[in-house]
Order: C-alpha cells, then sequence, then structure tokens
C-alpha cells in the first residue's frame, strides 16, 4: 500500500522548464520526485534504479516516450506509467495504451490537479483527459476497430491510423475519399500505407487487405 503523502515519482521530459513545473506541482500535492531525466533512456535508468511508484513520461522527447513506457512496462510490470504531453494524435494516444500506459494527460491539464491524477492511478483507476476519453470508448466500440481486442503480430506492429487507412481502403475507398475522411492529404495517406508495407514486408497493396482480411476472421476478397 502506497503512502498516500508520499508518492515516489520519476519524471522524463526533455524541456527543463516543464519538468520545473511539473516538479513544482507533484511536490506541492506531497508527491516525491527520486529521479528527473530528458530521453526515453533516462527514464529507463531512472525508473530501474528507483522504483518508483508511478513514472511520468512525455512522449516527444529523444528516444520517444511509449519506447520507454513499453520497456519500463517490461522490466517493471506493476509499476503505473502516466504520458503526458501536448499530442492529442490518435496515434500516439493508442500506441501509449497498447504499450502499458495507465494514464495519458495533456500538458494544458491544471497543474495542481496532477497528484490527485496520479493517486487515481495507483488506487486502480485510468487517468486520461476528458476531451480524450470518448475517444478511446469509440474505438473499441466501432466493429471496424475490433483489431486492438486482438494480440496479433501484425496488430503489434502497425498503429492506429495505418489500420484505420488500411480498412477504408480495403473497403474500396479511393486515397482520395480516405483523406478527405481522415482530414489528411492523399500524400499522407499514401506515406501511411507505404509504412505498413514495409512493417508487415510485404510488396503491395492487395497482400496487405488479405493479411487484413485474416486479422478479422472474414473470408472473400476486399474491393479493390
Amino acid at each position: 500500500m502506497v503512502d498516500e503523502t508520499g508518492i515516489r515519482v520519476v519524471i522524463a521530459d526533455d524541456h527543463a522548464p516543464i519538468r520545473s513545473l511539473i516538479r513544482q506541482a507533484l511536490e506541492a500535492g506531497g508527491c516525491e520526485i527520486c529521479g528527473e531525466g530528458a530521453s526515453a533512456a533516462d527514464a529507463i535508468r531512472l525508473a530501474l534504479d528507483h522504483r518508483p511508484d508511478v513514472v511520468l513520461l512525455d512522449i516527444n522527447m529523444p528516444g520517444n516516450g511509449i519506447h520507454a513506457a513499453r520497456e519500463i512496462g517490461r522490466s517493471l510490470p506493476v509499476t503505473p506509467i502516466v504520458m503526458l504531453t501536448m499530442s492529442t494524435d490518435d496515434d500516439d494516444l493508442f500506441d501509449s495504451l497498447r504499450a502499458g500506459a495507465s494514464g495519458y494527460l495533456l500538458k494544458d491539464t491544471d497543474p495542481g490537479a496532477l497528484p490527485g491524477a496520479l493517486r487515481a492511478v495507483l488506487a486502480g483507476e485510468a487517468a486520461m483527459a476528458p476531451e480524450l476519453v470518448l475517444r478511446v470508448l469509440g474505438e473499441f466500440r466501432a466493429p471496424a476497430r475490433r483489431r486492438f481486442l486482438r494480440r496479433s503480430v501484425a496488430a503489434s506492429k502497425l498503429s492506429a491510423r495505418e489500420w484505420e487507412v488500411m480498412e477504408l481502403l480495403a473497403e474500396g475507398n479511393s486515397t482520395k475519399a480516405v483523406a478527405a475522411r481522415l482530414f489528411v492529404s492523399p500524400t499522407t495517406v499514401r506515406v501511411h500505407v507505404s509504412a505498413v508495407l514495409r512493417k508487415l514486408a510485404l510488396t503491395d497493396r492487395e497482400s496487405a487487405f488479405e493479411l487484413l482480411r485474416d486479422e478479422r476472421g472474414e473470408r472473400g476478397s476486399p474491393r479493390s
């Protein structure tokens, strides 16, 4: 049982002024900062050295915070990890959760609310920016998103947005139509397709569609 007045926290963020603000807010709320770092490598090392109660990670720092979350989770599976980031991108959100994060907070969160959010995580609750909660619920409710309930090799390789792009294309939508639906450029759609083919070691879309159909347990050929 963690002493409520002495939660031990490791912070990793590559912006020193932000780390200072986080430290001040947490210490004012009764937390103890047992380590500060500026990269994923720092976060992993500090977590292993100090065995904190909670690890608080930025995403866009050298080495990537999601990578740090994944590595810390493997070594310290019972240590909660909370992301504190500027990113509202779906890929970052869902990749963080799949990496084992117990929370995803935005940096415009009231700093005074951080100690309570970490205590909530230690009590078994999830800490989530309110504006992102509906996205998480929608991701698991939508039939086209059943992939997140699976633990397949392909599902672990692709990001949420890459799956979404491939599913929309497999439904028969053109590159231009997919771009319009996702509010991105056609070039971005093509970049996602290229990334999928590279990650899955495939050479063409049809092979990717075939794998996607197998992932979802479907039969028959997708529309092209």
